[in-house]
């Protein structure tokens, strides 16, 4: 994504990993059958995978829409652990700025590494499920992975441009487009209250003429 990232997203809740890993869907578009990559530590292989969205990520202001797609980029290299999956997930995002309100079109980029641990070895034994993912049936399943990694890195105020004006706190009109010399008049809250209770005294003073 450009430069006009503000702050980064600390969701509350990233996507469950599940705490007994169930056996992936080996049809799914997220799901790789890493026995054609083999358990010989150092063997690679590369994946490159269009997936659409059932789902949409994202927060209120920006999202990934569901049906939209994201482009996977990775590499699966076998170590002695298990499966190292490094690359990278983009998407087109939507939003609005959190300034002018303007929509917002762009494109994220994310990195992706995480280790998948094989059954039965040092990792698998001495890490809970949601710490660490598994191959299940000699299937990685990259969703949740791919899902969280897209959640962390949506900013939660986007903006349009770094330097975005906003909308003029009067008017609500964008101060981008209303110009350096755009002005409301403000008086004095002491001459206010004075006008408020001259006008209120004129018409008493009216209604007792009548």
């Amino acid at each position: 994504m450009s430069g006009r990232i503000s702050a980064r997203a600390y969701p509350e809740t990233l996507m469950p990993r599940n705490t007994t890993p169930a056996r992936p869907d080996p049809t799914a578009p997220w799901v790789i059958d890493t026995r054609d990559l083999g358990r010989r530590p150092g063997s690679m292989r590369r994946y490159h995978r269009d997936v659409p969205l059932s789902a949409g990520i994202g927060l209120d202001v920006i999202e990934v829409a569901a049906g939209d797609e994201v482009s996977l980029e990775v590499r699966l290299e076998s170590v002695m652990e298990g499966v190292l999956v490094s690359g990278t997930a983009s998407a087109a995002v939507t939003g609005q700025c959190a300034r002018c309100l303007d929509q917002l079109v762009d494109r994220l980029e994310v990195e992706l590494l995480e280790l998948f641990a094989y059954p039965d070895t040092a990792t698998d034994n001495s890490t809970d499920p949601d710490e660490v993912s598994r191959v299940v049936d000699g299937l990685v399943d990259l969703e949740p992975v791919v899902r969280d990694a897209v959640l962390l890195a949506l900013p939660q105020a986007p903006l349009c441009g770094e330097d975005c004006p906003g909308l003029c706190p009067e008017c609500g009109g964008k101060r981008a487009e209303l110009g350096t010399d755009h002005r409301h008049e403000k008086m004095d809250p002491r001459w206010a209250a004075l006008k408020t209770g001259l006008k209120q005294r004129l018409r008493e003073s009216e209604q007792e003429n009548e």
